[in-house]
């Protein structure tokens, strides 16, 4: 069995240490990238435009009849 490294997710084996390590580069460089572009956020999602149309239509019905 292989040495143990201690690794920010616990005890892992060496290859499992350099899998996280890549995903963590990746995911890291896919959200600057994201930023960067700005074509799509990674981070915290917001309500479609429209949704918040939709529901102001509904507003208007209710009050004309």
């Amino acid at each position: 069995m292989s040495r143990m490294i201690h690794s920010k997710y616990g005890y892992e084996p060496p290859e499992w240490v350099q899998a996280d390590a890549r995903l963590d580069r990746w995911y890291k460089d896919k959200k600057r990238r994201a930023k960067q572009h700005g074509a799509f956020s990674l981070g915290n999602k917001t309500k479609p435009v429209y949704q918040a149309l939709q529901g102001d239509r509904f507003d208007l019905e209710k009050k004309g009849n």
